[in-house]
């Protein structure tokens, strides 16, 4: 009888996290480090599944920058590739559960649609999204999206 080979894993395959202030440079920092890792690793995604992902990392660490800097002076962002997903995570230490607003048909608002954008780009990609609750009384956000080149 042989031994079970392990699960096979692609060259992109990983899990990588990093660390910011949750300032507002955070935003273009937290893109570009998303972009330059999954250029980096080869993940198979094409450049529109590219961008909807660079507007979820944005969005989402805007939000943790805008709500939760003051109880969180840290952010975590967190990239998960795997055989077929990307999962991008960001992490505070707030206790609040964020939701999406409801479309503003007349303009009044211009702020807060942060999250309805990132359910939109979900969808459009058939992925999913989430909040978590931390050990530590934080949260997680996170979207994940099956990888599709175009």
């Amino acid at each position: 009888m042989s031994e079970p080979s392990a699960p096979r894993q692609v060259p992109y395959e990983g899990v990588w996290r990093f660390t910011a202030q949750a300032v507002d440079s955070a935003v273009p920092q937290a893109r570009h480090a998303v972009r330059d890792l999954v250029r980096r690793q080869r993940a198979p995604m094409g450049d529109e599944q590219l961008a909807g992902l660079l507007l979820i990392a944005s969005e989402l660490v805007t939000n943790a920058v805008r709500h939760a800097a003051l109880l969180s002076p840290q952010i975590g962002v967190e990239v998960a590739l795997s055989p077929g997903w990307v999962r991008l995570s960001v992490e505070d230490g707030h206790p609040y559960r964020p939701r999406a607003l409801a479309a503003d048909p007349d303009g009044e608002h211009t702020g807060g649609r942060g999250l309805l954008l990132v359910k939109a780009v979900v969808g459009e990609w058939g992925g999913t999204c989430d909040v978590e609750q931390t050990a530590a009384g934080g949260k997680v956000v996170w979207a994940a999206l099956p990888l599709v080149q175009s």
